[in-house]
């Protein structure tokens, strides 16, 4: 199975491609769209790596992957569904992490919960999933709030060693989680 073209009322989400990687550049080359992630913005050989390696998350495991989105046209972020990596994380089969990265300039707009929403009914729906999970840092007060919007609950909060710590960091990551029973039940009250 490829990764599917979706669709919600404002964003078109297409796999992420090759011709998607200028737009990735603008996004992680604003240090405040990095600020919870590496502290700065990112080189554009940072970028380049990090673009190789989005591209190679839709083949790990089939319908998952990194998709760029479009509102009207325009670039606004990316948004992913990708299968856990770590041990912490959890068992890859039936689980996949959710995550998102938008331009600044359309942030507070309820694209990042529009997007996400409809990877969670794909990542359910198409896909047969049981849970999805999301991880930002504690302190990440916006994406949080994204989160609970979706119906995730917090799980836990845990901490990881980095060379280069954040601030915040000390406060640790939480884990936000969803499974489908709950998405389901979630997705009939808030209709």
């Amino acid at each position: 199975m490829s990764q599917a073209k979706l669709r919600t009322d404002r964003i078109d989400l297409v796999p992420l491609a090759d011709e998607h990687l200028e737009h990735e550049i603008e996004l992680d080359s604003d240090p405040e769209v990095m600020r919870y992630l590496t502290g700065r913005a990112r080189t554009r050989e940072e970028v380049e790596a990090a673009h190789r390696l989005r591209l190679e998350a839709a083949g790990r495991v089939p319908g998952l992957g990194f998709w760029a989105g479009f509102v009207a046209g325009e670039f606004v972020g990316w948004w992913i569904l990708e299968p856990p990596e770590r041990a912490d994380q959890g068992p890859v089969e039936g689980q996949a992490e959710l995550g998102y990265r938008l331009l600044r300039r359309f942030w507070r707009r309820g694209l990042a919960g529009e997007g996400a929403r409809e990877l969670l009914r794909h990542g359910f729906e198409d896909l047969g999933l049981d849970r999805v999970f999301a991880e930002t840092m504690a302190v990440n007060a916006a994406s949080r709030a994204t989160m609970a919007s979706l119906g995730m609950t917090y799980v836990r909060t845990f901490h990881q060693d980095w060379d280069d710590p954040l601030p915040g960091s000390e406060q640790g990551e939480v884990e936000y989680a969803i499974t489908r029973d709950r998405w389901l039940s979630h997705r009939a009250t808030h209709t």
